[in-house]
């Protein structure tokens, strides 16, 4: 996991060179579904704020157990692609709802995007975006995550010199013994960050087995700031909406607040987890009821 996460500032950089690969994903206008599981998930919700923000088009992002399927694909809604995300290509549900939108004669168009390409997925999409480059022994994802998101970044036209700047910072810094030791964490974000937080909260559990939660930040302050005390942290990725940060102060929790690109605050996270899992000696390439695909028994 450390080799892996450290890895990020470089596999970004490769990602966002693959011009001809990211002909492949939707044009503006098209409306998209982008679906994965965990993790992928969890991308995909940032993707999908980030094409709607950009004007783009309709952009949603489902969980591929939850995809509203129906007596037909996606009970009734029209997409014209669908993009899928998953480290493995072996993914359970990822395949089902891909053989389900083929199976259905629609038009919709896939698109997957793939750590390993030698996987069922390459034969069940239109076309594939291969990153073998950023895939991983590790059970917890770190590198492929975030190097699917910095490539659909690319694609929507972003510049990610900044961010990749920012993550090679984040790799390197120093991290503040308040996130270190803390009892608690909570991890919020807006727009495209929340997606993040989510997944900054899962790597938290997967890896060392902390109590984490994550949320929209304006949905922080309808309920859970109640367990925010001293010994417990907020983190939030990208800018805080006014008066959260005194909010949480006066709670007695240690407010973070990076100025650093959300995903490169995301490497943060992934080191604190990393950390964490060492100091309570577990192992977070192999962590406890986890393995690195879920595949179901059919």
């Amino acid at each position: 996991m450390e080799a892996e996460l450290s890895s990020q500032p470089e596999t970004w950089a490769r990602a966002a060179e693959l011009r001809d690969e990211q002909k492949l994903l939707p044009s503006a206008g098209e409306r998209v579904a982008i679906v994965g599981c965990g993790t992928s998930w969890f991308m995909a919700q940032s993707y999908a704020a980030l094409r709607e923000s950009a004007g783009l088009g309709v952009t949603d992002a489902f969980a591929a157990s939850e995809a509203p399927t129906g007596s037909s694909i996606f009970a009734g809604r029209e997409y014209d692609a669908v993009v899928a995300i998953t480290r493995s290509g072996t993914t359970t549900e990822v395949l089902e709802l891909l053989d389900l939108v083929r199976a259905s004669g629609a038009k919709t168009r896939t698109i997957g995007i793939v750590g390993d390409p030698q996987t069922p997925l390459v034969d069940l999409v239109d076309e594939v975006v291969k990153l073998p480059f950023a895939d991983e022994q590790s059970v917890v994802q770190t590198r492929f995550a975030t190097t699917a998101l910095a490539f659909l970044r690319a694609s929507l036209g972003e510049n990610l010199d900044a961010a990749i700047a920012d993550a090679a910072a984040a790799v390197s810094e120093e991290l503040d013994d308040a996130l270190l030791g803390a009892d608690q964490y909570t991890f919020l974000g807006a727009n495209w960050t929340v997606g993040l937080a989510h997944e900054a909260a899962l790597k938290m559990r997967e890896a060392s087995q902390s109590w984490t939660e994550s949320y929209p930040a304006k949905e922080y302050r309808h309920g859970p700031i109640a367990i925010a005390a001293p010994g417990r942290v907020t983190w939030m990725f990208g800018h805080a909406p006014q008066g959260l940060a005194d909010d949480v102060a006066a709670t007695g929790a240690h407010f973070e607040n990076s100025q650093l690109d959300g995903l490169a605050d995301l490497i943060r996270a992934q080191r604190v987890s990393l950390a964490r899992a060492r100091r309570f000696e577990l192992d977070p390439d192999s962590p406890r009821n986890l393995t690195r695909s879920v595949i179901l028994a059919s």
